[in-house]
């Protein structure tokens, strides 16, 4: 089993900036790809970004340029630094990671006011 808790979400101005943590606890060793998802109110889960363990990123168009992820083996933790907010990026963003099953963090709402 995988343990995901995100931190870092929160109420931020068109323009501005957030950065959002994802620690892994558990089954780690299994881990291969880590990423992004969120769904905003009335539409479907969709994908942010992606990180695979050696380090290779995938984006949705949407977010890239603004969006960067990373992420910290030896702490077991994703990361999801967020620029250039813009209120259509208000949502629930949830942390995922990938081994033998994939797993899902409780999500970390943000919010972008216009």
């Amino acid at each position: 089993q995988v343990q995901l808790v995100e931190s870092g979400g929160g109420l931020v101005q068109a323009g501005g900036s957030l950065r959002l943590s994802c620690a892994a606890s558990g089954s780690i060793f299994s881990i291969n790809d880590m990423g992004w998802y969120r769904q905003a109110p009335g539409k479907e889960r969709e994908l942010v970004a992606v990180i695979t363990r050696g380090g290779s990123t995938n984006y949705a168009d949407s977010m890239k340029g603004r969006f960067t992820i990373s992420r910290d083996n030896a702490k077991n933790t994703v990361y999801l630094q967020m620029n250039s907010l813009k209120a259509e990026d208000t949502a629930v963003y949830y942390c995922t990671a990938i081994s033998y099953r994939v797993y899902w963090g409780q999500g970390t709402q943000v919010t972008v006011s216009s």
